[in-house]
């Protein structure tokens, strides 16, 4: 056990080590100054075009292609439809999403008389 001498001689080696100003705490406030720069950076007001949303949250409308396609993974189907054909019996604001859902719950053979459990899980390549 150190003495009383050497134990205030270690406390006072410690300060003098120790840095000068601490690390921010992980739920400390920023400082004002990295605020500032970051609001008068030139790249903040920069804005690019807005993301185009996946295929298969797209409208009917917006989609190109001329066959669109549907698997299940439950039960390995596969189901294609025109993309005028969708467009002529869901609207072209229907989401290929819905549309690829309904396809499979319309023509689903796994049935187990649960709500939960039935229909198909559909997969959008």
């Amino acid at each position: 056990m150190p003495t009383r001498a050497q134990m205030d001689k270690m406390a006072r080696a410690v300060g003098r080590s120790a840095p000068p100003a601490p690390g921010l705490a992980p739920d400390a406030d920023l400082p004002p100054e990295h605020w500032q720069a970051l609001l008068q950076d030139a790249c903040a007001d920069v804005r690019g075009p807005a993301p185009a949303a996946p295929g298969r949250l797209q409208q009917l409308g917006q989609i190109r292609q001329h066959l669109l396609r549907v698997g299940c993974r439950r039960c390995s189907r596969t189901v294609e439809i025109q993309t005028l054909d969708a467009v002529r019996l869901y609207g072209r604001d229907a989401l290929w999403k819905d549309v690829g859902q309904r396809l499979l719950d319309n023509t689903c053979t796994n049935r187990t008389g649960s709500h939960e459990d039935d229909g198909c899980w559909p997969s959008f390549d």
